[in-house]
């Protein structure tokens, strides 16, 4: 007989290496580790040197007493400083990054912040940086003017402060055609003055002075005929000598000037004469620059911005949280930068931040006070005395300032708002 030949070392390794190809990429193990490994592990078998992540702590203590580990930790105790602030920006930059997505219009909890930068399984822990806390990161945010925080009793909430440089090229922008403009007007302003010093060198201040003179008739049996109109005398009648003056000249070529009702003879003597505007000619240049000047203060006290504390606004904003606060009422508690304004909602209570091109006045019933947010008397406080819908526009009467108690007629939608009651 011949004996059993006994399996050769060779033939044993050949089937140990089938053994392991057969534990492979598809086993239930394999498969379990990646599927740990894609999650979040916990934070205290975390590495940041290193950038490793240990599942258990046998794991973790392994990766310690490695020799990557321990010349990591070498180069950290060399320059400890520059590694956490190299955290610490990283860490930032990241937070800031939602921040500026989600909290960009309102504000929104710090902790729900947190929550959406730690869901990315390769962002910068925060115990490898200069804070300790999320409440020290959140007030270092708003300690360097970087977002505004505000601590209520569902904790820390934090509204992002946009400063995008184009944004912040378009405001100086703005306010430079501003400077611009009030230099234009200060320009008219001085050429308006040079014009009347000319009108009045011209004509002669006597002539400017309003001064009363006495009515003399040569026949006393004469008859008083006031002409109305042309400022003529009915054909036969006769016809008083008293010199008269008109603002707008003499005889057949009378003119009104604008704003003002021609009333003939009569209304020519007495707007003339106390007026004290030279007669002949046509519109005297004093009434001209009285138009101007109204014109001037009209566009002086018209300006691109128009938003300020206290008024009641609606929403016209349809995207915010999917048209939640369209056509929404709310009262404007802070202006920044001019443009945009922290507005409550009242119905629920809600603190959002728009820019004024997603706001529109609110006009009241009659009788309610509102505010005059542009034009002449650009704010100045009224009462809303009527309202033309067909005209689209409102007439009111001011009440505080140098011109209280004045009626303005034909003030536009857009150019009052109705103040907030509390």
């Amino acid at each position: 007989q011949v004996p059993p030949v006994a399996p050769s070392r060779r033939t044993r390794a050949e089937s140990v290496g089938m053994g392991k190809e057969k534990a492979g990429f598809l086993t239930p193990k394999a498969i379990g580790n990646r599927i740990k490994a894609k999650g979040l592990q916990k934070l205290r078998w975390y590495c940041q040197m290193c950038n490793k992540q240990c599942r258990d702590e046998n794991g973790f203590k392994c990766h310690c007493m490695s020799e990557s580990h321990q010349r990591q930790m070498q180069m950290f105790s060399e320059n400890s400083g520059r590694y956490m602030d190299e955290f610490s920006v990283a860490f930032e930059e990241g937070m800031l990054e939602i921040i500026a997505r989600k909290a960009r219009s309102q504000r929104v909890q710090a902790n729900v912040l947190y929550r959406d930068y730690i869901a990315d399984r390769n962002h910068t822990h925060m115990n490898s940086t200069i804070w300790e806390t999320l409440t020290d990161f959140v007030m270092y945010l708003g300690r360097t003017g970087k977002c505004e925080v505000d601590e209520t009793e569902k904790g820390w909430f934090v509204t992002y402060i946009d400063r995008d440089p184009e944004k912040l090229r378009r405001l100086e922008e703005r306010a430079k055609r501003e400077r611009t403009e009030l230099d234009s007007e200060e320009r008219h302003e001085r050429d308006l003055l040079r014009q009347a010093k000319v009108a009045r060198a011209a004509v002669g201040d006597d002539a400017l002075a309003s001064a009363a003179t006495e009515l003399r008739r040569e026949n006393p049996d004469q008859k008083v005929a006031l002409a109305m109109g042309s400022g003529l005398v009915s054909r036969g009648k006769p016809k008083l000598a008293v010199p008269s003056c008109s603002a707008f000249g003499v005889g057949d070529e009378e003119e009104p000037s604008d704003g003002h009702d021609s009333a003939g003879g009569a209304s020519g003597v007495g707007a003339g004469a106390a007026a004290g505007i030279p007669r002949g000619g046509k519109a005297p240049a004093i009434a001209s620059l009285i138009a101007e000047e109204t014109r001037r203060k009209e566009s002086a006290g018209r300006k691109e911005y128009w938003v300020v504390p206290g008024l009641v606004v609606k929403v016209l904003n349809k995207k915010l949280k999917e048209g939640k606060y369209y056509k929404q009422k709310g009262t404007i508690e802070k202006v920044i930068d001019r443009y945009t304004a922290h507005v409550r909602i009242h119905a629920t209570g809600d603190l959002i931040q728009l820019d004024q091109d997603e706001l529109e006045t609110v006009i009241p019933k009659e009788g309610s006070r509102v505010r005059i947010v542009n034009g002449a008397h650009r704010g100045a406080t009224a009462q809303l005395l009527s309202l033309n819908v067909d005209e689209f526009c409102v007439a009111v009467k001011i009440s505080d300032g140098a011109h209280a108690g004045r009626v303005i007629e034909r003030v536009e939608y857009e150019d009052v708002c109705k103040l907030d009651a509390s």
